[in-house]
């Protein structure tokens, strides 16, 4: 058997990723394929925490540009996230992995409150954790959420599937056909050249508690394998060249 280049990861989920081509809601197909490739890294040994968005259910960003306060929508953005949540968390225990979702905004009735070390006893006893909610801030991304999740759990590499691009462009690959394809990249080049990666808050804490994050499709079955036994797919972005 392959032998996994990362012991403890953060798979970072769009919610548009779940969403399908139709790009909002939730496609259970979707659903199931991506359960059925963190199952296939669970069975390899690795310890899997999830961090979810929430964009094909509700942004913050729109709300707030409809005039709404930005905090509530910023907080209307988080339920959503708990929604994902507990769809993917339904597809996985139907293949018999156990989950715990682990919510930012504590609502007992549904999920766990985020509490680090019982999350990392979780992960120590081959749970998937899914980290609800994102930081139970306003004004935070779910990017932000991941690297700041992976920071206190120690995990080794945050692992960012993507549902319309295979890695970091030099631009828009859907919109500039001349858009060129890294392989390689520092988290001081992402920031500096504006690549829409994840955000700077992000970025910056990738950087300062190197923690590499790995930018991959996850329309391809198989993918986020192939990232967990470091397999050279996508983009690698690292605090040093």
């Amino acid at each position: 058997m392959s032998i996994p280049k990362y012991k403890r990861i953060v798979l970072k989920l769009s919610g548009e990723a779940l969403s399908g081509e139709k790009g909002f809601g939730l496609a259970p197909e979707i659903i199931k394929t991506v359960a059925a490739q963190v199952k296939d890294v669970v069975d390899l040994g690795v310890e899997v925490a999830v961090v979810v968005g929430g964009g094909n259910i509700w942004r913050g960003k729109v709300g707030s540009e409809m005039g709404m306060d930005r905090a509530t929508a910023d907080y209307m953005g988080m339920l959503a996230t708990v929604m994902n949540s507990l769809a993917l968390q339904d597809s996985l225990e139907k293949l018999g992995v156990e989950t715990r979702v682990s919510s930012s905004i504590e609502m007992r009735q549904v999920a766990e409150p985020y509490i680090r070390r019982k999350a990392i006893r979780h992960l120590e006893k081959k749970r998937v954790v899914i980290f609800a909610a994102g930081t139970g801030n306003p004004y935070f991304s779910t990017d932000t959420t991941a690297a700041l999740r992976a920071a206190e759990i120690e995990a080794d590499v945050i692992l960012m599937a993507k549902n319309n691009v295979d890695g970091v462009y030099s631009a828009d690959p859907m919109k500039d056909h001349t858009a060129v394809k890294f392989t390689e990249l520092s988290f001081i080049e992402v920031i500096n050249k504006g690549l829409e990666v994840m955000d700077a808050t992000a970025s910056t804490l990738c950087m300062d508690n190197d923690i590499p994050l790995v930018v991959f499709s996850i329309m391809e079955n198989g993918n986020i394998k192939k990232a967990v036994l470091g397999e050279p797919i996508g983009t690698v972005v690292r605090r040093n060249m």
